[in-house]
């Protein structure tokens, strides 16, 4: 009884995560900033969700600019900051990147993007950084065209998404991207696929440049 309790509560609370990422998907309910940034900052997340592992295993240098798109309350964005020069914090929802300019330090940069251009500065990033937003962007090819504009020569692109199988949590099935499909996608953008990590339990980990 125990595990089925706690696989509603990461199921329900994972829902609402995704409506933080991407409100403007008009399928998800309303819900203020702050309660957003509640479910995202749950303690429970780092469980499954392994943060530091993950900043490890990009290996980001003290010099490099990260862009973590999709930020909402800064989870990624105060954590990348200890690591990186500078950390732009890009979200749709302006209320969200407030709360997280409130819990970060100062390298952190909010920008309030657009759904279709994350308005980036031009050649400014070293590592952009997607967790579970790719499949809530509607015409990604276009948006990729308008994310190369903002990178640096030999800049890293990582995605972390949510296997295209059932899971105790993350959206529904037919809202996931394969892993093909995203590989596809970016290799027809001129990104190839050039590492992967597989120590997340529900989702997928995939370096490009």
């Amino acid at each position: 009884m125990e595990n089925i309790g706690r696989n509603s509560l990461l199921s329900a609370l994972f829902s609402a995560l995704l409506i933080a990422q991407a409100p403007h998907q008009e399928h998800h309910p309303p819900r203020s900033a702050e309660e957003y940034a509640k479910i995202l900052e749950e303690p429970g997340r780092d469980e499954w969700q392994k943060p530091d592992q993950v900043i490890r295993a990009l290996d980001l240098k003290p010099t490099e600019v990260v862009a973590d798109i999709g930020a909402g309350s800064g989870y990624f964005s105060r954590r990348f900051a200890a690591h990186a020069a500078k950390v732009y914090a890009v979200d749709i929802d302006a209320g969200l990147l407030k709360i997280a300019a409130k819990s970060s330090p100062a390298n952190v940069v909010t920008i309030v993007s657009a759904p279709d251009d994350p308005k980036l500065p031009e050649a400014s990033v070293d590592l952009v950084f997607f967790c579970d937003v790719l499949h809530h962007i509607d015409n990604r090819p276009a948006y990729y065209a308008k994310l190369r504009r903002a990178l640096k020569p030999h800049a890293r692109i990582v995605n972390v998404d949510f296997y295209k199988k059932p899971l105790p949590i993350g959206p529904p099935l037919e809202m996931k991207l394969t892993e093909t499909l995203v590989v596809d996608e970016f290799k027809s953008a001129g990104i190839r696929l050039v590492k992967t990590f597989d120590f997340l339990p529900y989702q997928y980990f995939q370096v490009f440049q």
